[in-house]
C-alpha cells in the first residue's frame, strides 16, 4: 500500500533572496560601485587603477584582474552592461559598423580598387563599381572604367563615404553610390579622438555661417563651403564637378567662419567635449558674441572660456 506524505511549502523566492549574504567586504564593493554606475556623469579611469571587484564584477575589454580586483588596463571611461565591466579607452583606432558614415583619404589606387585610409586598424577599400560613373547610370564597369580611374580618385583625395560591408580579412568595403558622397573641396580636414563624435540622425550639418560640417564617425571632420543645393538627378549626374581637383573662389569672410568652426572643434577635442550638432552651433554664437577671431581661439584662456561657457548651457 502506498501512502504520500506532504511537507510544509519551502519559502518564496523573494524570501530566499532576501535571506541570502556576500561576504561583508564584497557587499560594500558592490553597493559603492552600483552607486558609481549609475550616475550620468562618464568615469575616468587610468591605468593601473582599481575599478571594482572581480567577485563581484565581470572583467572586459581594458581591464585585468589582480589579487581579486578588477584593473583598468588603458586610459578611458568606464562602462558597465549588467555585471560586465569594460574601459573605452580614449586614444583608440575607429571600429567600423555598417551604415557609419565615414571621411577618407585615398592612399593607393589599384586594380578595380582604392586603397583608403580611415583612421582604422587597416586600410578600407572603395571597389570601383561602388562609385558612380559619368552620366550616373548604374551600369557594369568596363575596363575603359578601369583605365580612367585616376580621373575619379587619386592619392591624396579626400572622400566622404559609407561603410557597406566587411571582408573575410575584418577591411571595411566603402561606397559613394549618392550624391551626397564622393569627393571633397572647399575646405580643410580637422582630426579628432573617434569616440568624441557622437552618432546623430545627420552627419551632414549646414551652419547658419554658410558653413558645412561632415562628421565623420571616423573621428575625421570636414568643414568646407557651403555647397549649392543642386536640383539635378541621377541623371543629371556631372562628373566633371563631381570628380574636380579645383576648389572654387572662397570669399575672405567664408575662409574666417571656416578656420573659426575648425578651431572650435579642435578647442573641443582638446578638453574632450563630445560633439554635437547643436553644441556647434551655440559654441559658433558664442564666439561671435565675443567678437574672437579663429586665432584667439587657440592662445590664452578664449578656449578654456569657451568650454566653461558651453558647459553652463548644457
Amino acid at each position: 500500500m502506498l501512502s504520500f506524505i506532504s511537507f510544509s511549502s519551502q519559502s518564496t523566492d523573494s524570501t530566499y533572496h532576501r535571506s541570502a549574504r556576500h561576504h561583508p567586504d564584497v557587499e560594500d564593493l558592490m553597493d559603492v560601485d552600483d552607486d558609481d554606475f549609475s550616475g550620468s556623469e562618464p568615469r575616468l579611469t587610468c591605468p593601473g587603477e582599481t575599478i571594482t571587484s572581480s567577485q563581484a564584477f565581470m572583467r572586459g575589454h581594458g581591464t585585468y584582474v589582480d589579487k581579486e580586483d578588477v584593473i583598468a588596463s588603458v586610459v578611458g571611461t568606464v562602462e558597465r552592461v549588467n555585471k560586465l565591466v569594460t574601459v573605452r579607452a580614449i586614444r583608440t583606432r575607429y571600429n567600423p559598423e555598417v551604415g557609419d558614415l565615414v571621411v577618407g583619404r585615398i592612399t593607393e589606387v589599384q586594380p578595380r580598387r582604392w586603397k583608403v585610409d580611415a583612421n582604422s586598424r587597416q586600410d578600407a577599400i572603395l571597389m570601383l563599381s561602388s562609385v558612380n560613373l559619368p552620366g550616373g547610370v548604374q551600369r557594369r564597369k568596363l575596363e575603359s572604367d578601369e583605365l580612367q580611374m585616376r580621373n575619379f580618385f587619386e592619392e591624396g583625395d579626400l572622400l566622404v563615404a559609407e561603410v557597406q560591408a566587411f571582408f573575410s580579412d575584418g577591411a571595411m568595403s566603402l561606397h559613394t553610390r549618392s550624391l551626397k558622397y564622393g569627393k571633397l573641396r572647399n575646405g580643410q580636414l580637422v582630426t579628432v579622438p573617434p569616440i568624441l563624435v557622437r552618432r546623430l540622425k545627420s552627419h551632414f550639418i549646414s551652419l547658419p555661417c554658410g558653413v558645412d560640417l561632415i562628421l565623420g564617425l571616423n573621428g575625421y571632420i570636414w568643414v568646407s563651403k557651403q555647397a549649392k543645393d543642386s536640383d539635378q538627378g541621377e541623371e543629371g549626374f556631372d562628373a566633371e564637378a563631381v570628380y574636380s581637383n579645383q576648389n572654387d573662389d572662397i570669399d575672405n569672410a567664408t575662409r574666417a567662419a571656416i578656420s573659426r568652426v575648425s578651431n572650435i572643434i579642435r578647442v573641443f577635442a582638446d578638453h574632450f567635449v563630445p560633439l554635437t550638432d547643436t553644441l556647434l552651433l551655440e559654441a559658433y554664437e558664442w564666439v561671435i558674441e565675443q567678437e574672437g577671431d579663429a586665432k584667439r581661439l587657440l592662445l590664452g584662456d578664449s578656449g578654456d572660456a569657451l568650454v566653461a561657457a558651453m558647459s553652463l548651457r548644457c
